[in-house]
Parts: structure tokens; C-alpha cells; sequence
């Protein structure tokens, strides 16, 4: 299967389908949570006071994929989606999404690791290596890394081998000689040391913070409506904070802003890292 196919077909998605766009409805999704009941447990609180300060109706819709939840999107069945920022660059191709408000994670970045018996010491030894990536269209841990690579030169398959397998296996495979480093997010090595408390490991090299998770809205939706929402996150930032943290999956907000003032350049590292692993086509707009 290739990585177009691979990306598209990733990661359950999360809308929500409501009917006309009067101000009595808001049709808004979130990605990367599965299940209604968890995605209302996650955001319940968070809907609640989003309706109490726009007035507006909104109600949770499961869809089962990235790809129904980006042709939704397009279509005009839903207006706004909360979405990571691998996931953004493909609503923005293929729906024409206009970036709302960014929610912030703090210390959110990938790192290569190895061993602390590595002949690798900085990003150049990478060449000629074996580097496991996590999942395919993971940012933290395929995008990020093969970018953080390509900015010195290094591209997958070329200069250095790529494989795509899940960290706990990559790390076995390290220990057992089959590859020299593994590209994680910046939560996740924390984790990775607690499963491999024997084991010495290190990072040999760190990216620089990703962009943001972003709220976006579709291109159906007139500007007046994106301006109210914004202005209800600039308005009421605190309390919705306190709304959305109240789910146990968003504590990767914990200590973040909601950033008005996002723009799509601000996701170029993520689209220039979709061109770097070979999924150009993910990264332009249908008609370009």
C-alpha cells in the first residue's frame, strides 16, 4: 500500500453532524478519538460551555476515518473539526480548511534516540543507518523526524533506510542490533524508559516544537461565523480551558493557550515533511 493510501486510510476520525447554518447549530468534529461515548466523556464539558457562550447547538457524530471526516469537510456536512497538525495539512489540500484557533501543547517535538553505547553522537551520523519511524502520518514520530533529517540533507531510503513500526518493537529491534535509532514524540521516551528499565538509551538529536493542534473551520463557512468563534476563544479562553481539561486525552494541553492568530504557514513544516516522505500530492490542493 503506498504512503498516500497509508496516511489517508490512518487514524479514526470524530465529527459532529448537525443540520442548517443559522445560528442554532454548529457542526463540529474532533479526530483521534474513538468511540461516541469516549468522544463525549473527552468533550462534553468543553461543548457545554462552547454552547453556553455562542448560544448555539452542538452534537457529537462518529465517522470511522480520516477520509470520511476530510470528505465531510469538503462537503460541507460538518463546519468545524479540533485536528492535529499531519491531519490539518490534509483537511487544508482537500477541503480547503481555514485554520480557527491553535491549541497549544507544550514540549512537543521529536527526538531520535539510541542507545548509550551508539556510535551516534549528532544528526549527521544518521547516515547510512537504519532509523525506525512510528506510524505513518504520525507527526511526532514519521513527519517530524524525516523532516528534522531532510533539514541537513538526509532523505528516507537514500541516505539512510526508514522503517514504520510501532516504538516498543522498534526498540527491541535496536537492542537486538536490527536498527540504530528510533524516532519518538516527546511524551513518549518517558514511557519508552519505563518499559526498558535496564536498557541505556539517549537522543541523539531533538527537533524543534511542532505546530500546534488547530481548530479549523470548512471553506462553506462564512467568515462572520469563523470570526464568532474565534472571538468566543479569545473571549473566554480560561474557561474553555478549564472545560476541555477536564477530559483525561487533552491533558496535552495542560498549560497551553488557545492562539487566535494561527495561520497556515505555520504548518509549513509539516507539509514540507509530507513532500519528504513522498506524499506530495497530500501537501497541494486538489486543483493546483
Amino acid at each position: 500500500m503506498s504512503i498516500f493510501k497509508k496516511i489517508l486510510a490512518g487514524a479514526a476520525a470524530f465529527v459532529l453532524v448537525a443540520g442548517a447554518v443559522q445560528a442554532d447549530t454548529i457542526k463540529f468534529g474532533v479526530t483521534d478519538i474513538t468511540g461516541l461515548e469516549s468522544l463525549q466523556t473527552e468533550y462534553g464539558d468543553f461543548v457545554a460551555v462552547l454552547e453556553e457562550i455562542t448560544g448555539d447547538e452542538i452534537k457529537f457524530f462518529p465517522v470511522n476515518s480520516r477520509t470520511a471526516a476530510v470528505e465531510a469537510l469538503a462537503n460541507g456536512h460538518v463546519d468545524f473539526i479540533l485536528t492535529g497538525p499531519a491531519e490539518y495539512i490534509v483537511f487544508r489540500a482537500r477541503a480547503k480548511a481555514v485554520p480557527v484557533v491553535a491549541w497549544q501543547r507544550l514540549d512537543y517535538f521529536t527526538q531520535l534516540v539510541v542507545t548509550n553505547e551508539s556510535e551516534i553522537k549528532t544528526l549527521a551520523d544518521m547516515k547510512g543507518k537504519v532509523i525506525a519511524f512510528g506510524d505513518v502520518g504520525s507527526t511526532s514520530t514519521h513527519l517530524g523526524p524525516a523532516q528534522l533529517l531532510a533539514s541537513i540533507g538526509l532523505m528516507p531510503n537514500k541516505d539512510y533506510k526508514a522503517l514504520n513500526i510501532h516504538r516498543n518493537v522498534s526498540v527491541e529491534a535496536m537492542l537486538r542490533g536490527d536498527v540504530d535509532a528510533v524516532a519518538v514524540g516527546s511524551s513518549h521516551l518517558v514511557n519508552i524508559r519505563a518499559n526498558f528499565p535496564d536498557v541505556g538509551l539517549r537522543v541523539a538529536a531533538r527537533g524543534p516544537d511542532l505546530p500546534n493542534d488547530v481548530l479549523v473551520a470548512g471553506a462553506h463557512v462564512p467568515a462572520a461565523d469563523v470570526a464568532k468563534m474565534r472571538t468566543a476563544f479569545v473571549n473566554n479562553a480560561g474557561k474553555l480551558l478549564d472545560a476541555a481539561l477536564k477530559g483525561e486525552e487533552n491533558k496535552k494541553y495542560l498549560g497551553g493557550k488557545f492562539i487566535p492568530t494561527v495561520k497556515d504557514s505555520d504548518y509549513e513544516y509539516v507539509r514540507q515533511a509530507y513532500i519528504t516522505v513522498g506524499a506530495e500530492s497530500l501537501a497541494k490542493f486538489i486543483d493546483e
